[in-house]
């Protein structure tokens, strides 16, 4: 299997990719041509179909295997895929694994982790919640383990939800022990529920795409939703706390210009805010940092709204 962030100017490829997207469009001389994302689990590339007419491009449609050969080239800095020959794939000419992108960490310890900080919540109505969600309900935890956190900017991978989520429940316990006013048991519970709308949100991999309610609602309403009818289901729970935890998921985006309805007006939701912040924001650096193996300057990077370089060491 030839990867695809391993390929290098002027290889010449003879492989099979997932293809994410497929469209067409037109030159400058209204020449129609083929736009292609070509996709495996360590990253995808763009590509193009000069040629539409040629013999060598069968019928394939988006989210097909496929089987290609063509030239890697270079376009404005970034790599590209000539495809010269392209067809859908036999079942028997890849296997599907290699085209997940998936967590550098194993997933069943990150959720024995997880459920440490489940089992040590002492408020009886918000343990009775966190277990309601990772204890009990068996098809929101298949999907919280193997879901991602987002369509491509961080922990987009497989796991990358659930390594999140604990990642951010990490900071947030620090956090609590750091600061003796925080509620530790609101404060690490929403860590691990902040994001839960994303199991909603998108679809699996390999898709990783957004679904037509994630796309209308968005994880931050869906997530308010989830943990509001869990919440409703627990006797007695005491309605200003469910106000509380509800706030801390509304907020978390902590700006309403980055999709959060409220802003955050406890402190258990501020220090949530910028733990879910750090985390994104840090794995964004980790993997613009992986793409490239070099101590050079890297260019401007748009997530992070700064020229990116790696430490000396």
């Amino acid at each position: 299997m030839r990867y695809i962030e391993n390929f290098q100017e002027g290889d010449r490829i003879s492989e099979v990719y997932l293809c994410k997207s497929k469209s067409t469009a037109l030159t400058k001389n209204g020449k129609e041509y083929g736009n292609v994302i070509l996709s495996d689990k360590t990253g995808q590339i763009d590509a193009k179909i000069w040629d539409l007419n040629s013999g060598g491009i069968g019928d394939f449609d988006a989210m097909d295997y496929v089987a290609v050969t063509g030239q890697i080239t270079s376009f404005n800095g970034a790599l590209q895929f000539k495809i010269d020959r392209i067809r859908k794939a036999d079942e028997r000419e890849y296997v599907a694994d290699d085209y997940v992108p998936a967590s550098r960490f194993d997933k069943e310890d990150m959720y024995r982790e997880l459920m440490g900080f489940v089992n040590s919540i002492q408020n009886p109505y918000i343990s009775r919640l966190v277990k309601a969600f990772f204890v009990e309900d068996n098809d929101f935890i298949k999907k919280f383990k193997n879901i991602a956190a987002g369509k491509s900017v961080h922990h987009s991978f497989s796991g990358g939800l659930l390594e999140h989520s604990l990642s951010v429940t990490r900071m947030c316990a620090h956090m609590a022990d750091n600061y003796a006013f925080l509620n530790r048991d609101i404060l690490v519970a929403c860590a691990m529920l902040h994001d839960v709308g994303k199991t909603r949100e998108l679809m699996d991999f390999p898709k990783n795409d957004y679904t037509d309610e994630g796309n209308f609602l968005g994880h931050i309403v869906m997530g308010y939703e989830m943990v509001s009818g869990k919440i409703s289901k627990i006797e007695g729970f005491p309605s200003i706390l469910a106000a509380e935890i509800e706030h801390c998921i509304l907020s978390h985006h902590r700006e309403l210009e980055y999709g959060s309805p409220k802003k955050p007006a406890i402190a258990e939701a501020i220090a949530l805010a910028f733990a879910d912040d750090c985390d994104a924001k840090l794995e964004t650096m980790r993997e613009a940092l992986s793409v490239k193996d070099t101590d050079d300057w890297q260019g401007y990077n748009r997530w992070l709204d700064s020229n990116i370089k790696r430490t000396m060491i």
